[in-house]
Formats: structure tokens, sequence, C-alpha cells
């Protein structure tokens, strides 16, 4: 008699198993062993690369674009970010500059620290990049307040503070409409320092806006924010590159007093502290997932298996496994990447269910007559097919993904890919090896069914007679689940997959809040300045384009006009600066007699008729200083205290503008060399920035912006682009990989089943099932993103199995109600739960990305289920396919 393919595998797979029997002790050794060494091989060399730049194909254009900018400007990659946020522009500033000068003195470990609104030439030139009109406004405020700030400038204490106030309260009780300057606004000031200092609150008099006016408060948050660019040196040996650097910061932050206590909050963001945090987001979630996963694979398998022996043998088979395919990854691939990280948790979920379909065949033979080498050999002989069969299509599944250019999925289907061979190998040559070597029970239960507990006759007896209802009921909710999934969306944003409660993202969308300083600018790299000019010009005439910058920009406009402006404010301030420090320092009795001075004139003041607002100004403030020192002489630390409250930040906010009086004429040549570094390349290449009108956190609003652009210049690069551009790079690797995978497997199938019925049966509940899960993401607003995007590829990858198991064990049993009385119902169900369990675990992730994949994942899989053990007996029994319902149930 001829024996064919199949039954020649089986045979094969029954003579190994045999060989694993006798020498099972040997093979134990030699897994533990391998085990081992691969534990020590990943100890050694795993590492994670957190760049999701690197998770697609770099011939695509706009990843060419994007690393031909990078080549050209190589000081704007792995960028550090420190965002300074003060409670005033001067908290700000004297932060940044303090911050920065600490920084410097570490190059080995900060690199290159830009500090790009206070460099030495911003500060000389900034008033030539004020508007005119602001230029002139700020002039006429300096000539009125000249006397009172060469005043401070003389003796920069509480007593020439208070000198100053008394002289300008003298001008207004004998002329209101004479003032030197905005009383009310000071007096203002002055009391809310007063108050918090009584409230033990940090308040800091703010002399920036005291000399140049308040802004909108619209733009507060901006005028009070400062921003340093660092490049620091990255440890790529390190799974956390920046975690050095970072840290640095931090310290630095903290020496110098610069806490969110003393009014001043710095975080960090740029490229690497987002990848840094990421990876810790990462790491922490797929720690718990993995835990998660792993306890509910022990729980399932022993309430599967109500066997201990048999769930600790597939539990290290299990870990073993995951062990060798951890190594393969590190070894293939060098590291793993954001998705790629997931395998563990797709490996035990997966894996896991060869163990259940083999050790519950396995217990139906030690239940029947507890031979212990016959079982094994039935096992290998009556599943090993059907193992191999999932084996494969769970590995073209993941394999789909290999000849897309998304190559962070890609790497993943290696892996998983190729852990699914691995999983089997072990499942085949550990399981049944532990098996042997384990203390075994004597003796045996009769009745076989390996101690299942069968499938009620009810459940048959409902799909037998309502088996055309079912797949009715199935076809009108498949049809209905088509209408609803072209409502499917797209997530097209990473940064949407990043965890917003980390610092990095937080400050991020925090920068997004002005158009300026947002991460969706677009960048074009033109030939040389005059055409970055020229295409600034076609740039600027479009509706989605807020503003562009090129190194042209950094030429102020009106210079002549603003220079003798600027030259003329130095008449009458400059001999003012030029008597530094004539007063004597004052002593304690002096800073009492002030004060007690200044209460009498606010006294004045608040008794003013016709002066409203600086009668009640007056008022508050006397109140206040009333409330902090009482009426008797004020102590020495209370006036100390408010004295470094009102006057720490004059000295820095003088000189910033005695240094301002002395701005020179701006061109092209004279610009400082890191500027223009910035914006024109060595060669020549220069940058062109465009920025939006929109809100890019909007698709719709994203696309408008990127097509515009691109269609005035094809090259054009920047996040904006990348989102857009990997967003329909990911969405067509999809639809590859789907096609794939659903074609290899079909043809799989028909070779193995060779009837076409039999592959329409496996198919339809997991187009059913995928369908459902397209519909479930609009329900329950889940959109498909970079990482949740595998979903259906691997729903007809893993689904299929169950599909397998099930008709290939209906053509052993030759009826519905003799599968469904066997132990291949129980071994799906508990595949599917564990499958589950690992897969919801993931779902606990803080980490959006992998979180939404997790909970994606478990929808798709429990709706396979659902339609495997429901639509398909239900369709097997409606198309006649050999298979009756027991008469005699």
């Amino acid at each position: 008699m001829t024996t064919t393919p199949a039954q020649a595998y089986r045979q094969a797979l029954v003579r190994w198993t045999d060989g694993v029997r006798r020498l099972a002790w040997l093979v134990v050794a030699a897994s533990v062993l391998l085990s081992a060494a691969a534990a020590v091989y990943l100890a050694e060399n795993i590492r994670i690369n957190t760049d999701t730049g690197d998770m697609l194909s770099p011939d695509l254009a706009f990843r060419r674009h994007s690393a031909e900018l990078d080549k050209a400007f190589p000081q704007f990659s792995d960028n550090l970010i420190v965002v300074i946020d003060g409670d005033s522009p001067d908290l700000s500033d004297d932060a940044a500059r303090a911050l920065a000068e600490r920084l410097r003195r570490q190059p080995k470990l900060f690199g290159r620290v830009d500090d790009p609104a206070g460099n030495d030439f911003l500060r000389r030139n900034g008033l030539l990049y004020l508007e005119l009109d602001d230029l002139y406004e700020l002039s006429d405020r300096l000539a009125e307040a000249q006397p009172f700030l060469g005043a401070l400038w003389r003796d920069p204490s509480l007593v020439g503070l208070f000198r100053m106030l008394d002289l300008a309260i003298d001008e207004f009780l004998k002329d209101p409409a004479e003032a030197p300057f905005e009383l009310m606004t000071v007096l203002d000031a002055l009391a809310d320092v007063a108050e918090a200092q009584k409230a033990g609150k940090f308040s800091q008099l703010s002399w920036q806006t005291l000399m140049t006016g308040a802004v909108a408060p619209e733009d507060e948050v901006l005028a009070n924010r400062r921003i340093l660019v660092l490049q620091p040196a990255l440890d790529f040996k390190s799974l956390q590159p920046a975690a050095k650097a970072m840290a640095g910061v931090r310290a630095a932050a903290r020496d110098l007093g610069l806490t969110r206590e003393n009014g001043v909050l710095v975080r960090l963001t740029g490229s690497a502290a987002l990848a840094d945090e990421e990876l810790q987001s990462v790491e922490k979630g797929m720690g718990v997932a993995a835990g998660v996963s792993l306890f509910l694979v022990v729980v399932l398998l022993l309430i599967g298996f109500r066997s201990l022996r048999l769930a600790a043998a597939a539990l290290v088979t299990l870990l073993m496994g995951l062990i060798w395919t951890a190594a393969f990854a590190i070894l293939a691939l060098g590291a793993l990447n954001l998705i790629s990280v997931a395998f563990a948790v797709l490996f035990i979920g997966l894996s896991v269910d060869f163990g259940i379909h083999y050790g519950l065949r396995y217990k139906e033979g030690m239940d029947r007559d507890g031979d212990h080498a016959r079982a094994l050999s039935e096992a290998a002989k009556q599943v090993g097919g059907a193992l191999t069969l999932c084996a494969l299509s769970a590995a073209i599944a993941f394999y789909s993904f290999l000849p897309t250019d998304y190559l962070g999925l890609a790497e993943l289907g290696l892996i998983a890919g190729t852990g699914m061979f691995i999983a089997f190998f072990a499942n085949i040559t550990v399981l049944p090896a532990l098996l042997t070597v384990m203390p075994r029970k004597r003796g045996f239960r009769k009745g076989g069914g390996g101690g299942m507990i069968p499938v009620k006759p009810v459940f048959q007896s409902f799909i037998r007679f309502n088996s055309r209802a079912v797949c009715w009921s199935a076809l009108a909710v498949g049809v209905a689940a088509a209408f609803v999934a072209p409502k499917a969306m797209f997530d097209f944003d990473p940064l949407n997959l990043k965890d917003p409660k980390t610092e990095s993202v937080a400050t991020i969308f925090d920068l997004m809040e002005n158009n300026r300083t947002s991460p969706y600018s677009i960048t074009v790299l033109t030939p040389n300045l005059d055409a970055a000019q020229a295409l600034a010009g076609k740039m600027n005439a479009l509706s989605e384009v807020d503003g562009t910058t090129t190194l042209a920009d950094y030429v102020p406009a009106d210079q002549p006009e603003k220079l003798d402006l600027i030259a003329t404010m130095g008449l009458f301030l400059m001999p003012s600066f030029a008597a530094a420090g004539t007063d004597a320092p004052p002593s304690m009795e002096d800073r009492r007699a002030a004060l007690g001075q200044i209460r009498g004139r606010l006294g004045k003041l608040s008794a003013l008729q016709g002066a409203a607002g600086e009668a009640q100004a007056a008022g508050r403030l006397s109140r206040a200083l009333v409330a902090l020192f009482g009426d008797g002489p004020a102590n020495e630390a209370g006036l100390k205290e408010l004295e470094t409250r009102l006057l720490a930040a004059l000295p820095g906010r003088l000189d910033a503008l005695n240094l301002s009086l002395t701005a020179e004429q701006v061109d092209l040549n004279n610009l400082p060399p890191d500027m223009a570094a910035n914006q024109v390349a060595a060669d020549g290449r220069a940058r062109l920035e465009v920025f939006p009108k929109e809100d890019l956190r909007d698709h719709e609003a994203l696309t408008r912006f990127v097509q515009s652009v691109k269609g005035v210049a094809d090259n054009a690069i920047g996040s904006s682009v990348v989102i857009l551009e990997a967003g329909n790079a990911v969405v067509a690797a999809f639809w590859q990989a789907g096609i794939i995978s659903v074609t290899l497997i079909s043809v799989l199938l028909m070779a193995v089943l060779k009837r076409w019925l039999d592959m329409v049966l496996v198919f339809a509940p997991l187009t059913l099932a995928a369908l459902l899960t397209v519909a479930a993401s609009v329900i329950f607003d889940i959109p498909f993103n970079f990482a949740n995007i595998i979903v259906l590829p691997l729903l007809f990858g893993l689904g299929v199995a169950s599909g397998i198991h099930l008709v290939l064990r209906q053509r052993e049993e030759n009826s519905v109600s003799g599968v469904l009385e066997t132990s291949t119902p129980r071994a799906v169900v508990f595949s599917a739960l564990t499958t589950i369990g690992s897969f919801a675990s993931i779902a606990l992730s803080s980490h959006p990305g992998t979180a939404s994949m997790g909970l994606l994942l478990t929808i798709s899989i429990t709706l396979t289920l659902g339609c495997t053990l429901v639509v398909l007996p239900a369709l097997m029994v409606a198309a006649g396919n050999r298979m009756t319902v027991n008469q005699r149930e």
C-alpha cells in the first residue's frame, strides 16, 4: 500500500518522539544548557532601538530626503531640548543663562549647548529685531523712567527702590498727568510680591515686564519660556542612551535651585529624551504584560490540564522556547525595536497553544490506558500534522510583512514567524522529554476524553437544528459590519503612540500649542540661500502656510532708523549706567528708614482724590507691608527677603539693557557662525523652514499642509511629512501583507486539505471575525495605528489554527458531534483563552501603542473564537460535509 506524504510525515513525527523518549534525559540536559547559553548571550547583547524613523525602509523617498537633511545639518539629530518656564521672563532668562553656563563646563557629556534666544549676539542686537513701532514705544517708556533707572543702577537695593518710588509718588502727587511711569502697575506688582511673601509663596518682581510692558495673555507663555538645545553624547551600549545626559541636566538644575518652588520649571524633550522615556514606558508596560501573561498562562494550564505535571512541563517548554526565540532575535537583528519587543507576549500566547493541543491529546491517551509511550506516539501522530500546519500558517502571517517597507513590523514578523517554528520544535522535543523524566502517577482513568468535560448535548442539538439560522445570522452580522468597516480610521501621528504622562511627550505637546515651536514644521533643503529666499516667496503665498524662515530673515529690517533710535536711547541712558556703584551699601537701619518713609508716602497717595486706580494700588501695597512687618520696626530677615524678591532680577535686566544699547549693523557676513551654520550647510545648501497656519493635530489639516507644500517643493521633509508619508507606507504595507498572508495560507490549506469546501469552511469564520474586528474598532473608537495594524494579518494566521484543528478532527471522527465530544474543542477554547490573556495583558501597558495593539488583538481573537466555535460547526453541518449529528444523543 502506497504511503502518502502526510502519512510519511506523521510516521516521522512518531519516530522522532520515540527517539526523544528514549534519550529524554539527554534531550532535557541539552535543552537546559542551550537555554543557559542563550540567556547569557541575551544578558550581554540585548539592545532596543527606540528610533521610530528606522521602522520604515530607508529607500522610501521621504526617508532619503530626511537622511539628506540630517547629513547636511547633523546638529539637529539626537537633540535634547531643555524647556525652561519661569513665573516671569526675568526668571526664565536668568535660569537659562545659568544652566547653559553650567552645562558648557561638561562638553564631553552635554556636547553642543545652544541658547538660541540668549546668545551674546542677540543680547547685543536684540532691539533691532523688534518691530519699529514697538521700539519707539520702548524708547518712550525708558526715557520717562531714565532718572529712576539711574537711581537703581547706582543703588540696586531696597533703599534705592523705595527712594525711586518715593520720588515717583511725589511727582504724581504734584501733577498726576505728569507721572514718570505707570505708577499703578508698579505698585500692584510690588503688592503682589509682598502678599506672596506673607503667604509663604514664591514670587519675584519682574523688571523686564515693568520696563517693556506686559505682554498679551496669549503670548505670556512664550514670553516666560526659554529653550536650550543640546546634542549630548549618547551611550548606545545602554538601553537608555541619553540617560546620563538627562540625569546630568536635572542634577544641574537642582544644584542651581531651578525648581518649581523657586518659580522655575525645567523639562526635557527632543528626540533623545522622547526615545529614552518611551523605552522606559515600553519596558515597564511590557514587563507588566509579560508577568500578567505568564500568570494567566499558568492558571489556564492548570485549569485546562487538571494536572500539575502537564502544566509544569508545558510551562518549562514555553520558557525555553521564549529564551531561544529572544536569542535568535538579537543574533539575527542585533536589536529589538519598539514594535518587535512585543514578540515575547505574542510568543507566550501562541506557543502555549502547541503545548495545550499536544498535552491534551497525550492526556487522552494516558487516561485511556496509562501507556506513556503509546500516549506520546499517538499525540505526535494525531496532532503533529495539525500543529505543523498551524505553525506554518502563523509563520506565514508573520512573514507576510517581510517584503513590505514597514521594517519595524517586518522585524517583529521575522522574530515571531521564526518563533513559531522554535515553538513547534520545542513542543515536539522538549515537552515529550520532560513528560518522560517527570514522575507519573500509576493507573489511568477509563472512558477516554482526556478527562475533559464534553460539549453539552444541548449545544450539539442547537448546532444540528439551527445550523442554517446560525449561518444566515452570521451573514447578516457580516453585512452590517461591512457597512461600518469603511468608517475605520488610521491614526497617522506616532506621538499618539507615546505615553502622554511622560515628561518629554507632555512637553512636546505643550510646545505644539504655538506654530513656531511646534515640531510639525516642514524643512526644504535648497541649493543655496538665494534659492531658499525665492522658494520662501512661493511658500508664503500658500493659504496653509503661516510663515517661513531662512538665514536672510536673521538680518533685521529698517536697521538705519532703528540704529538711530537706539543711539538716541543710549544718549539719555548711558550716563546713568556710567555711574554704577557710586552709593555706599545701605545698612539695616537705612532699609527700615526707607520702609517707614515709603509707608508715609503711600498713605498720602491712598488718600488722594481723583486717582482711584493709583490710590487703590497704594492702599493695597500699604496694607501688604503692614501685614508683613507690623506697625513696629521691620525684622531684619523679612526685610532682606523682601529685598531679594524685589531686586534679584534687576541687575540682569539692567546689564541686558546696557548691552542692547551697543547694537551694530547686522548683515549676512557678521551673523554668528553657529547661527549661520544652523541655516546654511558647509556646502552652501540652505534650509527653508515652513510653518503651518492650522493645528496639525487634525489629520485633514496636516494633509492639506503637506500636500500644499510638497506641491511647490517635492523634497520637503519634516515631522508632518514623515507622519503622512509613513502612514501611507504603513497602510500600503498592511494591504501587501494581508494579500500575501491570505494567498499563501489559502495555497497551504488547499495543498493539505485538498478540498475547496474545507478551505472555505476554515476561512469563512475568519472573514467574519475580521469584519467584526474592523467594525469594533469603529464602535469602540480604537483607530488603527503603526502598532496595531498587525491585527488583521495575524487574525488569519492565528485564527486559521483553530479551524484546522476542528476540520482535521472532524475528518478523524467523521461527524460534528464526534468532534465536539473530544478534547479538541476544549483545546481550542483554552488555547484561545491563553492567547486572549496574553494579548489582554499587553493592553495593560502604559504605552498607548502597545496597549492599543493588545486591546485590538484581544477583541480580534475573542471574535475569532466565537466564530470558530459557533459559526464553523454550523457551516459544517449546513454544508453537509460528511457530518451528521449523532441521532442517539
